[in-house]
């Protein structure tokens, strides 16, 4: 049995003598020589990923202004960070969002901009006291001129992700990126087998207090990361490091479009190789290591699991669900996780880099719970007209007037022979066609792409679409697309004024 001590790798790291591997490399040595022989090989696998990990801000200390101020509210580049911390503290989030520039910019940008050494904009207001009697204020400062800048990152290094898809007939902007109608598409994030937490899934060697490479700088793990999720393979760490130490190589701000903002950050974490369980553990290929690939065009409660695939299958460019194939993209960066795994190796080299001994253990049993709701949101179900009348295509546009005056309505649902939802006409629809002596069928003046709800759906998720596509009625259908009912502006408006 092959047994060492981190101190004895400190040791050889001082003399020039360790061995250090990426987790890509010893694989094959894995492969080659067996646990047992790459125990006795190595002294050091490290890790790496690079992706958008949206959990991630900083602290900042700005210094006591003359005469000071106890900032309530701060916004550096027009973007608000979070003052109730202290006088001069203040938090910024990555996926917090410019007041003037939206989603193109954000929290994530700033901390780019300031890493890079790039002037921000700080604005302050306050409401005064004895001690702290100014009331606003606006300056300019970079990196150098603020007290501590320290990165803290409630969750990242995500251990695995699931894959995203879209079964639906409409694009759909996600925090993975942009999803094809169709599966026309499926995005991953991770770094398969490099991915810190899959070489050390037990927590062996990671815990409170590993000394850990953080976009550029020397961090370190505080504890485990925010839904935090192990028994599922979904573990997450809260990671810290000093700003000021940090490189844009390995911190970059970025937008999502239609989602918002988030910041990619490089992080990796050592292994030290003490014993041969250890040696086995890093020997992980990417074949090895599955994941769910998701309908993301299903609310989250119900979204169900198309297919199962390894990280070798997304890697190839490809997946097949069904008799389909669908090309995969990955949100994170392959190449930029192995040059963060690269860098750290040739620190630890040179010496510039030990490892440390963690002081306190992360959870390997913790599981991540939904919210708890204690008032009920109404359904769609709950608020929509049923019972309402269809028509078929063929039918003529001077008949579907008829119904719509007969019937009292605004929009009347167009569904094919076996029933499906094959388009919608509206009153407007027909009242332009009777002005421009239209005599045709209703398939000639009828919208045939038609934004649907479910009848489970909640009313928010209604209320989004109405807002989002700037209509006026959604057609309510089953998993088959048969028309149950319709949802209006107006059923919504009177909802919340019943709850006024």
């Amino acid at each position: 049995m092959v047994e060492k001590t981190v101190q004895e790798i400190n040791q050889k790291i001082r003399d020039g003598s360790v061995h250090v591997v990426t987790a890509e490399e010893m694989t094959e040595i894995v492969e080659t020589l067996g646990p047992k022989g790459a125990a006795k090989e190595v002294d050091v696998v490290t890790t790496g990923t690079f992706g958008a990990m949206c959990s991630s801000g900083a602290i900042l200390n700005f210094g006591h202004a003359d005469p000071p101020i106890k900032m309530q509210k701060v916004w550096l580049n027009d973007v608000e960070a979070y003052a109730g911390l202290a006088a001069v503290d203040a938090y910024i989030g990555a996926t917090q969002l410019s007041e003037s520039r939206g989603m193109e910019y954000g929290g994530g940008h700033v901390i780019e901009d300031l890493v890079a050494g790039k002037s921000v904009e700080l604005r302050a207001i306050a409401y005064g006291t004895d001690c702290y009697p100014r009331r606003n204020i606006e300056t300019s400062l970079t990196l150098s001129d603020v007290n501590q800048a320290v990165m803290i990152n409630p969750r990242n290094a995500y251990q695995r992700y699931n894959v995203a898809t879209n079964s639906s007939d409409r694009i759909l902007h996600t925090y993975m990126g942009p999803l094809l109608p169709n599966l026309g598409n499926a995005i991953y994030s991770g770094s398969g087998a490099l991915s810190p937490l899959f070489n050390d899934p037990t927590y062996a060697t990671i815990g409170i207090g590993t000394r850990i490479f953080l976009c550029g700088a020397h961090g370190y793990i505080i504890g485990e990361g925010t839904q935090h999720d192990p028994t599922h393979n979904l573990g997450t760490l809260m990671v810290q490091g000093n700003l000021k130490e940090m490189s844009t190589d390995f911190v970059r701000g970025a937008s999502l479009y239609k989602y918002g903002t988030t910041l990619y950050v490089g992080l990796s974490i050592p292994i030290p190789i003490l014993n041969e369980n250890i040696a086995k553990r890093t020997g992980i290929k990417d074949a090895d290591i599955s994941t769910n690939v998701l309908d993301y065009s299903v609310p989250r409660r119900s979204r169900p699991t198309l297919a199962r695939v390894t990280y070798e299958e997304l890697k190839s460019g490809g997946i097949v669900i069904g008799k389909k194939e669908i090309r995969t993209s990955s949100l994170s960066s392959l190449h930029k996780a192995r040059e963060v795994a690269e860098t750290l190796r040739e620190r630890i080299k040179k010496g510039e880099f030990y490892l440390s001994e963690p002081v306190g253990k992360i959870s390997t049993k913790t599981v991540f719970k939904p919210m708890r709701q204690t008032g009920g949101l109404p359904l769609v179900k709950d608020v929509m007209t049923d019972g309402i009348g269809t028509i078929k295509p063929d039918v003529s546009i001077e008949e579907a007037a008829k119904r719509i005056i007969k019937g009292g309505f605004n929009h009347l649902p167009v569904v094919s022979d076996d029933g499906r939802l094959v388009g919608i006409v509206t009153a407007w629809d027909i009242s332009k066609a009777v002005a421009m002596k239209k005599r045709g069928k209703v398939e000639q003046i009828m919208t045939r792409k038609v934004i649907v709800v479910s009848p489970s759906d909640p009313i928010d998720i209604a209320a989004r679409k109405l807002e989002q596509y700037n209509i006026s009625a959604l057609p309510v259908v089953d998993a088959k697309r048969k028309v149950i009912g319709i949802i209006t502006s107006e059923d919504l408006s009177k909802l919340l004024a019943g709850g006024t």
